[in-house]
């Protein structure tokens, strides 16, 4: 039985492993190599609302704000919802709505959640094209060309509900934080390569994201109970058809966790995210239309068992069975995902000159990453549980995120 186990968790880290790196070649070469330059709507520029939720932003707020004014982009507007923030949001965003003609603020009376005040934004917004960002993020001024011509494309652009870009990492000082920008690399750029290659992601990036307002309709917007608003809008679209992109040249800068406790808390919600989405869309083997959202459910399930069986059978060998044998999978494993995160790093290199300089920190990646997905499940499964048995008019609330050591 042993033997078995051993099997699966050497075979299926190592598997997906090689099917990031073929897919994600596969989407640069047909998709991406060609040289870079920004579309340059000018006449055809549909209205585009720019949507921020926001809840106790003032360290942020007006750095983000000031660089929206100056996008490569003729027609948008900014609409940024204050979800009854306690510090002073309101009174700099009051400020900055008379400075910036492109700029309103939606002021709510109560803190009901992030996915709730993107709602509340969506009724709000006078363009067809509805992005979202996170309050602390900066978009670089180009990104808007490279989002916008997938809604207007002849070819199949009626058919897109979203296209979410490529987030990259503003704060590097720190370990953890150099460790992030490696994964952010593998994680958000290569697998989302892949997924594309096959149809279907399992989740758009919410920090920076463009929506057909109609497809949000067509849903019903964000399911304001579940922890994690961009994995549950993803999956709505998805059962409904929407064609679902990424777009790497649309480049979103944003800060993450410097600190153990931020990084705890943000992967919990993650995991616990992705686990309630699970639950929650089930039903879509009842349904062979969804059959190209199986490999996608069936990968995340097996990841969450991998992770489990990994605990246990770390578990297991240091107590009764510790071998050289399995010493050496364990080695083979972390050069394949170093393989991987160095060829993440190159496909991304034109996005940014440095990015190879980070492979140095490639070769903490794996360790760090197995044990924090592990161990982050053990408290988000039944926390998952317990908000999906709950009435789903509930909120799911927020409050400020780890943005990072002090700048």
């Amino acid at each position: 039985m042993t033997n078995i186990l051993a099997f699966f968790l050497f075979l299926y880290p190592l598997f997906m492993s090689l099917f990031w790196i073929i897919g994600g070649l596969i989407f640069y070469y047909n998709r991406e190599r060609s040289k870079l330059s920004p579309l340059l709507l000018e006449d055809q520029a549909p209205l585009v609302s720019i949507l921020i939720p926001s809840f106790n932003e003032d360290e942020n707020i007006l750095e983000t704000v000031q660089e929206l004014m100056s996008l490569n982009y003729p027609n948008y507007e900014v609409i940024i919802i204050n979800d009854y923030s306690n510090d002073s949001t309101e009174s700099l965003l009051w400020f900055s709505c008379k400075k910036y003609e492109k700029l309103r603020v939606v002021n709510l009376k109560q803190n009901q959640g992030k996915a709730n005040a993107l709602s509340y934004g969506v009724l709000a917004a006078r363009g067809e094209i509805v992005m979202t960002m996170d309050a602390d993020a900066i978009l670089d001024p180009d990104a808007l060309q490279y989002i916008v011509p997938h809604f207007i494309t002849p070819k199949n652009g009626e058919r897109v509900g979203a296209v979410t870009g490529n987030p990259r990492i503003r704060n590097r000082s720190s370990l953890l934080a150099k460790i992030q920008f490696v994964e952010y690399s593998s994680i958000i750029g290569m697998i989302k390569r892949a997924q594309r290659v096959i149809g279907k992601v399992m989740t758009v990036s919410g920090v920076i994201v463009a929506f057909r307002k109609r497809a949000l309709m067509d849903v019903g917007l964000w399911d304001k109970d579940l922890i994690t608003d961009d994995i549950g809008i993803t999956w709505k679209l998805q059962k409904r058809f929407w064609d679902v992109r990424y777009e790497p040249r649309a480049i979103c800068w944003m800060l993450v966790p410097e600190t153990i406790k931020g990084l705890w808390k943000q992967r919990i919600r993650w995991a616990q995210g992705g686990i309630e989405v699970i639950i929650r869309h089930v039903n879509i083997f009842k349904d062979y239309r969804q059959r190209r959202l199986y490999p996608i459910f069936l990968e995340q399930v097996l990841s969450i068992l991998w992770a489990f069986l990994w605990l246990f059978y770390l578990l297991y060998i240091l107590i009764f069975e510790f071998n050289r044998t399995l010493f050496l999978y364990g080695s083979f494993l972390a050069l394949i995902a170093v393989l991987q995160l160095t060829i993440a790093l190159y496909l991304d290199r034109k996005y940014e000159k440095i990015s190879l300089k980070f492979v140095i920190w490639a070769a903490w990646y794996p360790l760090f990453y197995w044990i924090v997905n592990v161990l982050v499940l053990i408290p988000a499964v039944p926390r998952a549980f317990k908000i999906l048995s709950k009435n789903k008019q509930d909120f799911a609330t927020w409050d400020s995120p780890d943005r990072g050591l002090p700048r």
